[in-house]
């Protein structure tokens, strides 16, 4: 399975991080946390994260995949 991790990072600091596997935002600062409540109760912003894992990672997992089989 592939797993789609988006991080936010302010002063080095990484603040919340969206994993695909979770399905959800977690928070790592209180700035991070009141972010991650906000975000995980809105349906448009999870579906968006949820979208690029279908979108980008899994189409190009899969075109990279077929290349390096084509290599081998």
């Amino acid at each position: 399975g592939i797993e789609y991790i988006d991080s936010y990072v302010f002063n080095k600091v990484e603040d919340i991080r969206f994993n695909s596997t979770v399905g959800r935002y977690v928070g790592y600062t209180e700035h991070g946390v009141k972010n991650a409540e906000a975000w995980n109760s809105d349906a448009g912003i999870l579906g968006q994260e949820q979208a690029t894992l279908e979108r980008f990672c899994k189409t190009n997992a899969a075109i990279d995949y077929s290349n390096i089989l084509d290599k081998t």
